[in-house]
């Protein structure tokens, strides 16, 4: 495991330590899953995009005429 020292406003720094009391862990926990949750979204963002570059337009709308058209049911209609 490694340590890391970082410099923080001292605002954020109060923020940081009110939220994680409020979540019940550590400040030490409460930075290390908001650093896993930002590592998880850019990775996920990566794997889309370079799916994105694979994608076939033709292929998706040679797809989509084969969908019926009918109306939505009556729950998936916004008011």
């Amino acid at each position: 495991m490694s340590t890391l020292s970082v410099r923080l406003p001292n605002s954020l720094h109060n923020k940081l330590k009110e939220m994680a009391e409020k979540d019940g862990v550590s400040m030490n926990q409460f930075i290390t899953l908001a650093v896993s949750e930002k590592v998880s979204a850019m990775a996920t963002a990566e794997y889309l995009a370079k799916r994105a570059e694979n994608g076939d337009r033709a292929a998706y709308e040679n797809v989509l005429k084969h969908v019926a058209d009918i109306p939505p049911e009556s729950y998936d209609v916004k008011d």
